[in-house]
């Protein structure tokens, strides 16, 4: 009887029998080899740099590891010296730096005092400030007319019959003075508000319901400057 590796022979499929191979499905998958070392602390890899050393000292199926676990100890104790040294330098740093810092801190409090002293003893006197190597401040630039107020906005108040209004400030402004003006408007509609120091106002005892105008402008020590363009909204 002829045996099936007889050369030539074909068993039932047809295929010589000694070239079929077993289906994939039952092929043994290689695992691979995860270490993340990249996402790992310095302290963290230190550990598993151990932790693989000490799994693998006498471990008979790794008989020639290669970098040998010898050469492996050393780099990491020499890492660990390292990083023990580079913790005491962060320690020391950080030391240094509130030491430094309150240093600073003292000699500021010092050239400030001194400053006092030098301006009270030359009495305002620039040439005699400047000779004692301190700068002298700029007089402040007058600043002129405000200018148009502008981005005047409407939201609806606390309460019926109240909204509040917001502009941009102006740096030469004293006070802001408020015109309100139901709708439409007219040369004579519009009436006058309280004038407010600061960039924006609440406006009450208005009707509900109705549509109102409003316009800002800003008052300095220069004089007026110019109405806002008007911003409008129906009173809640």
């Amino acid at each position: 009887m002829a045996d099936y590796d007889t050369p030539g022979l074909l068993y039932d499929s047809g295929v010589l029998y000694d070239v079929i191979s077993a289906p994939a499905s039952e092929r043994k998958r290689m695992a691979k080899v995860k270490l993340n070392l990249a996402s790992l602390t310095d302290e963290q890899l230190l550990q598993k740099a151990n932790d693989i050393k000490t799994a693998m000292t006498g471990n008979a199926s790794y008989t020639t590891p290669i970098p040998t676990l010898t050469v492996l100890g050393t780099s990491i104790t020499a890492s660990q010296t390292k990083l023990n040294e580079w913790f005491a330098a962060q320690n020391t740093a950080q030391q240094k730096t509130t030491e430094k810092n309150a240093l600073l801190d003292t000699l500021r409090a010092q050239l400030t005092q001194l400053a006092a002293y030098v301006e009270a003893a030359s009495g305002g006197d620039a040439a005699k400030i400047q000779s004692a190597g301190m700068d002298v401040k700029a007089a402040n630039a007058p600043l002129g007319l405000p200018g148009q107020v502008l981005n005047v906005s409407l939201t609806a108040g606390d309460a019926e019959g109240q909204l509040d209004a917001a502009w941009d400030r102006d740096r030469a402004a004293k006070t802001y003075e408020i015109q309100i003006s139901v709708d439409p408007i007219t040369g004579t509609s519009w009436q006058n508000r309280p004038s407010v120091t600061r960039s924006s106002a609440t406006l009450t005892g208005l009707t509900s319901g109705q549509k109102i105008w409003v316009r800002v402008r800003a008052v300095g020590a220069a004089g007026h400057g110019a109405w806002s363009d008007p911003a409008t909204k129906i009173v809640p």
